[in-house]
């Protein structure tokens, strides 16, 4: 239970700058990745993207297989545990104990299992909101008590287990196969029940332990406030961006090439190339949080600030891209995923983003914070907090 000297949510005057804006532009990078698991045309290929590429589709297959795919949620979890950190950091400096924090973030995790859950089985079961929340339940006395070298091994043991989970994505799937059977469901009653089987079946407990190693890698990284005072940490943020994001494109490039159907591969090599992949992604994650650490040293214009709106109101921003996805796509809604190709559905997610990401504008200017944001307040730290 917090006590009366909890701070409660922290006001927008005194959020740090980098990490709103790197959750501002991982927003985009999230519709991109989630977009094309909501075609549902016949024809499976790896990662699931549908099949009957032309060579625009090709070409994008393989810039978002070295840029996006397996890059956007890990910098989502490694923001994620970035944030759970600033929580705890804040309530140190008031003087609470540790097993306090601790209970919060834990309860704070089993609000977001709950968000997660409705998201699942209502929007997108392909949900991650639940997973991170899982994961902040399981280790919350680690990211808030641990120490620096526990938080490493963790991070370690985390990516290799990611990364042997992602050797799966190297074998090839029946021609039937689909992203997510849900979308293709005519009947919205049928549909609703098989999200709920997609969610508790692999969207959730094994996408937990898939990030779980980003996540504590974040907490590391917040402790010595690395993306709070970017100034301070600018050399190793021009490496970590420049080698991470190098890596990123050097390792996803035989697994983009044999998504976008450029290079055929055998399944010994496609096992291998996914792995490559997953680990060129952890290098993605944390490059693309440096890059956002960097360019909040810059003056903040227009663009920076649409996306520190959008970052301060994040998981309101992501249910919102869900909402518009469920209007546009399933086959019980307009059906556009049935018929529409790789590029199409890119130019879906990239209007989709900039509407939610102009909603959230507004909403900065008005002062007013994100519905899902104000819920997870007031269920994390009680009705009178905003």
């Amino acid at each position: 239970m917090t006590t009366a000297a909890d701070p409660g949510a922290t006001p927008t005057s005194a959020r740090a700058l980098a990490p709103d804006l790197a959750r501002g532009g991982m927003l985009l990078l999230i519709a991109l990745a989630n977009v094309h698991t909501w075609l549902y045309a016949p024809g499976a290929g790896l990662r699931s993207y549908p099949g009957g590429f032309d060579a625009l589709d090709r070409a994008v297959v393989l810039a978002q297989m070295l840029l996006v795919d397996g890059r956007a949620y890990p910098l989502f979890a490694l923001l994620f545990g970035y944030g759970i950190t600033q929580l705890a950091w804040r309530r140190a400096q008031v003087g609470l104990p540790a097993d306090v924090v601790t209970a919060l973030v834990r309860r704070r995790g089993l609000v977001l299992v709950g968000i997660g859950f409705l998201h699942g089985v209502l929007l997108f079961s392909g949900d991650i909101v639940g997973a991170y929340g899982l994961v902040a339940v399981v280790l919350a006395g680690v990211l808030v008590a641990g120490s620096d070298r526990t938080l490493l091994v963790l991070a370690v043991v985390g990516l290799v287990v990611s990364t042997l989970i992602s050797l799966l994505s190297g074998l090839p799937l029946p021609e039937e196969a689909l992203a997510l059977r849900s979308v293709a469901q005519p009947d919205p009653a049928f549909a609703l029940v098989l999200r709920a089987v997609e969610w508790l079946s692999s969207g959730f407990v094994l996408q937990a332990v898939a990030v779980f190693g980003m996540v504590a890698l974040g907490a590391w990284a917040a402790r010595r406030r690395m993306l709070d005072e970017p100034a301070a940490h600018r050399a190793l943020l021009v490496r970590v961006a420049v080698g991470g994001l190098v890596a990123a494109v050097v390792l996803g490039l035989p697994f983009g090439l044999a998504a976008a159907g450029l290079v055929p591969q055998g399944v010994g090599a496609l096992v291998l190339g996914a792995g490559l992949h997953a680990v060129g992604g952890f290098g993605g994650g944390a490059g693309y949080a440096a890059l956002f650490g960097l360019l909040a040293l810059r003056a903040p214009g227009p663009v920076a600030g649409a996306l520190v709106a959008g970052g301060r109101r994040s998981l309101s921003c992501y249910l919102a891209q869900s909402v518009a996805f469920v209007v546009l796509m399933p086959a019980w809604t307009l059906a556009l995923g049935e018929r529409a190709s790789v590029t199409q559905a890119l130019v879906i997610a990239v209007l989709t983003w900039l509407v939610v990401l102009g909603v959230a504008v507004v909403s900065e200017r008005a002062g007013v914070r994100g519905p899902a944001e104000t819920l997870l307040r007031r269920l994390t730290y009680g009705a009178g907090r905003r």
